[in-house]
């Protein structure tokens, strides 16, 4: 996958996505200063949400808890009414996002709002959790052929296979987020081995991450997530509905550092000997050595091996092959063995009546 020019995936550089949703309360002025705060901090996407109260809410609507703890609107309606953004008002903070030389995606909530999140620019589109199951939605974003990222927040794993094999036979460019739909998130309910989970679909995979610890993306990487998201806020106490899930401008700085340090840390995914590693390698590996004189034509046991370093002999672990072989020459107590002192090795009984058939 690639989003806005950057490719997406376990050997890649994990994706740092600032969500500002409706952190920036309905003002263009505090999310172009939220933008510039994701930039200082490391950030490579901003994310904006795109919905209208009105196509998104049926009159039966109601609050979450968390939402209900954290609002004075009377009911859901009036609460997102304060934090929609005209198109202009959209285009306007997604040049900013790029003026940054950041990645912008966007979160639609209705077909609609598919549309506007093409018309305005957006790189990515980003399904929030519920809409796992809206085929209607599902299917509009599909549509525009632009990557989709989607997170699995408060879905049953049966929802999730459904939802990823509905949308490949459509062709969707597709990515998964662990995410859990409780703002914030305990460190008890985190559950990041769920992104190993994920992975079995071969896509990429990542976190969406409503906990409130800083370790929480290093972690997540650490559990095979190639992108991470996170709330950015300018003040972690105010009222509203997701700032208290969110991190301040000094706190997504320090949570973008751990990622990289966990990034560098993560390594590469086929063990091998590293550059590194090779002086205390050689310095430190045992080899055999002769535990007493050997003479020449002597067949060797094990009772005339012993094994010290450095690994500059015969390798310690060659212990069985060598034992029955001959010494070529006589090898002295306390020589480290080589291939030159020991007759050339001869074929097993079995392997000779083997070759004869």
């Amino acid at each position: 996958m690639t989003i806005g020019g950057r490719e997406i995936g376990a050997e890649r550089p994990v994706l740092v996505i600032a969500e500002i949703g409706v952190n920036h309360d309905g003002s263009v002025e505090t999310a172009l200063a939220l933008v510039a705060a994701a930039a200082k901090a490391g950030a490579d996407a901003v994310k904006l949400q795109v919905f209208t109260a009105e196509r998104l809410l049926h009159p039966s609507a109601r609050f979450a808890n968390y939402q209900s703890d954290r609002t004075t609107a009377v009911d859901p309606a009036a609460m997102l009414r304060r934090y929609e953004l005209a198109d202009e008002a959209l285009s306007v903070i997604v040049a900013a996002i790029r003026d940054a030389g950041l990645i912008p995606i966007a979160t639609p909530f209705s077909p609609a709002d598919v549309d506007r999140v093409v018309a305005i620019g957006a790189a990515a589109i980003k399904i929030a959790s519920p809409d796992l199951v809206n085929k209607v939605l599902l299917g509009r974003a599909c549509a525009t052929r632009l990557p989709m990222i989607l997170s699995t927040g408060a879905a049953a794993r049966a929802e999730i296979d459904a939802a990823v094999e509905w949308l490949r036979l459509r062709a969707a460019n597709l990515s998964l987020l662990h995410c859990v739909s409780s703002y914030p998130t305990s460190p008890a309910e985190t559950n990041l081995r769920w992104i190993v989970d994920l992975a079995r679909f071969g896509l990429p995979v990542g976190y969406s991450d409503h906990s409130t610890e800083l370790i929480a993306g290093a972690l997540a990487i650490a559990s095979g997530a190639s992108i991470i998201e996170k709330h950015l806020t300018y003040d972690t106490s105010a009222a509203g509905p997701d700032h208290s899930a969110s991190f301040d401008p000094g706190q997504f700085a320090e949570y973008v550092k751990l990622i990289r340090l966990a990034e560098q840390m993560r390594g590469s995914a086929t063990r091998h000997v590293l550059d590194c590693e090779n002086d205390v390698r050689s310095v430190s590996h045992q080899s055999l050595v002769a535990a007493r004189t050997i003479d020449k034509g002597t067949a060797i046991t094990h009772a005339d091996l012993t094994c010290q370093r450095p690994g500059d002999g015969i390798s310690a672990w060659e212990l069985d092959a060598i034992v029955g072989r001959r010494a070529a020459v006589r090898i002295e107590a306390g020589a480290l063995l080589s291939q030159a002192a020991l007759s050339p090795a001869m074929l097993d009984s079995s392997s000779e009546a083997g070759n004869a058939r």
